[in-house]
């Protein structure tokens, strides 16, 4: 009898060595993998290797899409006074090209915002900044960075004026 409980003993002696060995090898194993993953997620980590010769394709790409379809919208002719002495009023009608159609759904969502942004551009301008061709294309690029300043998503390209009358 004393034989038989030794060797119970021995054996729940030896199930636990058995136990304590088998967790620390899982617990090793775990242990390597999560720092593995850790490796390769941070240090270790290998960014995709990108040639010139892909990015000017896909930049050429993206460009013949630009140019296949200009997305316009056109906004309806206002009138408004120019700054400055003797008073001026200025009569134009102008065309956004978009950059996509979501930024011509979005410009025409925003309804009056855009328009008055125009109107605070022009009415901030003198005649004689309106004379010359380059006073035109400045005015082009203000136009441009006042409607966009209300855009979330939408981008203008450019400014058309099919209308530009000053009286």
């Amino acid at each position: 009898m004393a034989d038989e409980q030794a060797e119970v003993k021995k054996e729940k002696k030896d199930l636990g060595k058995l136990l304590g060995i088998v967790f620390a090898v899982v617990n090793l194993v775990v242990m390597g993998g999560g720092a593995f993953l850790a490796f390769t997620s941070t240090i270790g980590y290998k960014s995709p290797i990108v040639t010139e010769e892909e990015l000017n394709k896909e930049l050429v790409e993206f460009r013949k899409k630009l140019q296949e379809h200009a997305v316009v919208f056109t906004m309806p002719e206002f009138n408004t006074n120019l700054d400055g002495l003797p008073r001026r009023l200025i009569r134009v009608e102008v065309n956004l090209e978009m950059l996509d159609e979501e930024g011509f759904e979005e410009v025409a969502s925003l309804g009056a915002e855009p328009r008055d942004a125009i109107m605070r551009v022009f009415s901030r301008k003198k005649f004689f900044e309106l004379e010359t061709v380059q006073g035109k294309l400045h005015l082009k690029n203000e136009i441009i960075g006042a409607v966009n300043s209300h855009l979330k998503i939408g981008v203008v390209k450019n400014v058309y004026f099919s209308k530009f009358i000053v009286q």
